[in-house]
């Protein structure tokens, strides 16, 4: 891996110097910004690699518009700002194992708080950069890099021993956090709050929650996320393109 372009001096990195750099092991949440709203394109791994920032204080960056080009081996791009870079991290491992080719061995990069497409697989170089240039989503009309929308997954319900039903899902919002998840079985006139799973280690991550109600016949489940920011997700329904899709998720639930 090099670190190029508007920097004090072109660096080379190689695989056993990168893994031999100080390691950390960080859960992040990965979304698709091309998934729809209730779609299943979000997970959740343990990652092992190495802080990007002191490599790039290392390069000396000098160039005026604080980017950087990401450039993976198949010829995909992506620009970040280094201020969004300081935060990132090269990933070699993933859930106590090498990573795997299909998610970007030997190298990958991960940014907190967006999209999982921008997070450059295979990495292969790091150009600092004098000005803005698209990167390869841009080009095709997506809006940037992120931050990820807020958003609660609808992804289970089930009917329990005694009868009532259990509503389930995930809910993320990057590394704003996830405060809350409510659950409305009206159609979105009454709320109440769904049981949140404890935290996972780390300010990148998604958080499970449940619900559970006695049904007496057709129920329009609906459900919405807080952010730890205090921001409620939009309620307004939108496609994926160009942004990522928002809105709140339902589903009719028959007792």
């Amino acid at each position: 891996m090099t670190i190029t372009g508007e920097v004090g001096d072109d660096t080379t990195i190689t695989f056993d110097e990168l893994t031999g750099m100080p390691t950390e092991r960080r859960f992040v949440t990965l979304r698709c910004v091309g998934e729809d709203l209730n779609g299943e394109k979000l997970d959740t791994a343990v990652w092992t690699g190495t802080p990007i920032k002191p490599l790039l204080e290392e390069a000396d960056p000098e160039g005026e518009c604080g980017c950087a080009m990401l450039h993976a081996a198949d010829d995909y791009f992506v620009q970040f700002p280094i201020e969004a870079l300081e935060d990132g991290f090269l990933a070699w491992g993933m859930n106590g194992r090498s990573l795997p080719q299909s998610h970007g061995y030997p190298v990958r990069v991960l940014i907190p708080g967006h999209w999982g497409e921008t997070n450059v697989k295979w990495l292969q170089e790091i150009e600092l950069l004098n000005e803005e240039m698209d990167g390869y989503w841009e080009q095709r009309g997506w809006h940037g890099t992120g931050p990820v929308n807020t958003v609660a997954k609808l992804w289970s319900d089930t009917v329990l021993d005694d009868g009532t039903i259990e509503v389930a899902g995930h809910a993320y919002a990057g590394t704003r956090g996830i405060e809350r998840v409510e659950v409305s079985t009206d159609g979105g006139d009454s709320w109440a709050d769904a049981e949140l799973s404890e935290p996972l280690p780390g300010d990148d991550v998604w958080r499970q929650w449940r619900y559970e109600f006695d049904p007496d016949g057709s129920h329009e489940v609906v459900v919405r996320a807080t952010d730890g920011e205090g921001e409620l997700q939009p309620e307004e329904r939108s496609e994926s393109f160009p942004s990522g899709a928002t809105g709140w998720v339902s589903r009719t639930v028959n007792g």
